[in-house]
């Protein structure tokens, strides 16, 4: 097959407006020792390929294949296929070799780069070769997250009768969608929809709940890890803790509330909210006076005996388990670095978290949207006292799609911005709410009829960036533009709501280390395949889920779940699970496909 045909291979090294990092010299001297290669073409698109041109070398080398290979090798294919067709060629006979498809970045992926363009150049998909060999699988899962992504994995494998670890570093679960008080397009509550999971988490028999825990070692091969869990002191016993609350009471040591995106304060011994599971109590030790002083303990006069242990320690547990699912989730952006917006120098300036716990009913002001005030104690928090605004603004994209911070777009901005507009306009419903965008990008299911309706609720959605906000006479002064009506504008509003982007949390590389995963540019963990595999890696035993992987809703970290799930579960029934496929060399995948090609060639 390969002798028959021969091939020509263009190399998009600026196929998507950047420079390829892979050393384009070394795939090029490697693909000519390929056999059946006609011709080799590096060169910049616009300088010298033409149509013409590749006519004319399609005849001159009589080649009947192209290969395209880079980082994005579509973007050219429309002009290869012209080409084809006018030389009298079949354009099906074109082939992509896409780098990024399979997570290939640098010159650490060369040989992976390598194996792709030798299964293009003879025919032959790299799926149906890069096939590790398979071991035993022990059938205990640990899930490490506990947001709806590892929520939803971890009731697929338990609902199957088969154990999971669940392990979550705060002090309950539910992640971010716990925070929110509406899901969009619908506008459900989100806790009627994630509360029922984390009950059934909390209560079911297979599932192991390891809250205030985190991983800090893995060990083994795929199908039989060792994985080392530090579980942190609580100094509150789970059996004994009733929930009373009385403890939280008397604690004369506050702090900013981590749940409450800290626009509140909480007490050293607190529950994070009140669906919490488990519904206990824990101490968190920077704020208690006791674990930092040696002083205190009055919340161990007002609790049953032995609940409370000031001086427990932390301690560390090992697990065996065959499969791993990462589900960690993400951090936001620090509106901070955006300092033209004016984020932590007036108290008005809010990001979209504090705002979604702002609004939610089991927030510090019951719901009310407030102006942010000081308390006795200079801290600056949201009460219900506090007087409403009149009007706000919401500027999306704030620190997404932005050169200077984070070039991608975190897909969710645009539509929780608009559900945000509507929980203004529903609260007070004489305010005047303005929406700043640069595209809309209502990409889901009922996502555009969502932004219909919210345009005609009155929000005022202005298409133009925000250059700054500044603060004059107690009100705020927006400086942006409005690109349809080609004009400058200067807004004044009482409150502004900065839309900000998801990033990798702050643990991402650490955790990639100790798992074998990857990490993308932008920091998120590389699944095995952008289309195909998304919840996969190239380590064998270990899929991902959820925002950790990337950017997205919560429907879409709810499938990926379900499908992280759907892998494991199929490794425990056959008893055995698939090895790395880093770990096949460039030879092997070479020799599996030159045995393919005879095969074909026999059948032929």
């Amino acid at each position: 097959m390969s002798g028959k045909r021969l091939t020509g291979v263009y190399f998009a090294v600026y196929s998507n407006g950047s420079e390829c990092e892979i050393d384009i010299d070394q795939l090029i001297e490697y693909t000519r020792q390929i056999p059946g290669i006609g011709i080799i073409w590096n060169g910049d698109l616009k300088q010298t390929m033409q149509a013409d041109f590749i006519v004319d070398e399609i005849k001159k080398h009589n080649l009947d294949r192209i290969v395209l290979a880079g980082d994005e090798p579509g973007i050219v294919k429309p002009l290869f296929s012209k080409a084809m067709v006018l030389s009298g060629k079949n354009p099906e006979d074109i082939v992509l070799a896409g780098f990024n498809e399979y997570s290939i970045k640098s010159n650490k992926d060369l040989d992976r780069a390598k194996a792709i363009i030798y299964c293009a150049a003879l025919g032959v998909p790299f799926e149906n070769v890069a096939l590790p060999s398979e071991a035993e699988v022990h059938t205990d899962t640990l899930v490490i997250g506990g947001g709806i992504a590892g929520i939803q994995a971890s009731l697929e494998i338990a609902n199957s009768d088969h154990k999971v670890y669940l392990v979550e570093k705060t002090g309950t679960i539910g992640g971010h969608m716990a925070m929110f008080d509406k899901t969009f397009p619908t506008l459900d509550c989100a806790a009627c929809i994630l509360t029922p999971k984390m009950v059934e988490v909390g209560q079911h028999t297979n599932i192991e709940l390891m809250t205030y825990c985190e991983v800090i070692g893995v060990e083994g091969v795929p199908g039989n890890y060792k994985v080392r869990i530090l579980k942190k002191a609580r100094r509150v016993d789970l059996a004994d803790c009733i929930g009373c609350g009385i403890c939280s009471e008397k604690c004369p040591a506050k702090t900013v509330s981590e749940f409450d995106a800290g626009i509140t304060l909480r007490t050293a011994i607190y529950i994070p909210f009140p669906q919490a599971v488990p519904n206990k109590y824990l101490i968190d030790a920077a704020s208690c006076i006791y674990v930092q002083k040696g002083k205190c303990g009055v919340c161990v006069k007002v609790c049953p005996p032995n609940c409370i242990n000031l001086d427990e320690k932390d301690q560390e547990v090992e697990i065996n388990v065959g499969n791993i699912i990462v589900s960690t989730g993400f951090k936001v952006f620090d509106a901070k670095r955006v300092e033209n917006l004016g984020y932590g120098k007036y108290p008005n300036v809010v990001t979209s978290l504090e705002f979604e716990r702002l609004v939610n009913a089991a927030g510090p002001t019951e719901g009310n949207i407030k102006f942010r005030s000081k308390d006795k104690k200079e801290n600056w928090i949201f009460s219900p006292e506090s007087d409403e605004p009149k009007s706000v603004a919401l500027i999306h994209c704030v620190g997404s799609r932005d050169e200077n911070y984070n070039k991608y777009c975190s897909r969710v901005c645009c539509m929780y911005s608009l559900k945000l507009a509507h929980l203004v306009k529903e609260k007070i419903p004489e305010a005047e709410v303005y929406e700043y965008f640069i595209d809309m990008r209502a990409f889901g299911k009922g996502y555009e009829e969502f932004y219909e309706r919210i345009k005609e609720e009155g929000v005022h959605i202005i298409r133009g960036r925000t250059a700054k906000i500044e603060e004059r006479d107690d009100q705020l002064i927006l400086r942006s533009e409005d690109i349809l009506a080609g004009k400058l504008i200067e807004q004044k509003v009482d409150m502004a709501i900065l839309a900000v982007g998801l990033e990798p949390r702050e643990d991402a590389e650490e955790l990639s280390k100790m798992l074998g995963i990857k990490q993308g540019e932008q920091g998120w963990f590389v699944e095995a395949n952008s289309v195909d595999d998304t919840v996969g890696t190239f380590t064998g035993g270990i899929t991902i889920a959820g925002v950790c992987q990337g950017p997205k809703d919560i429907p879409d970290a709810v499938a990926q779940g379900s499908a992280a799930a759907s892998r494991v579960l199929q490794s425990i029934i056959k008893g055995k699970v698939k090895k790395s496929i880093k770990d096949i060399s460039l030879e092997q995948i070479e020799t599996k496909v030159n045995q393919y090609t005879n095969i074909m060639e026999g059948i032929s």
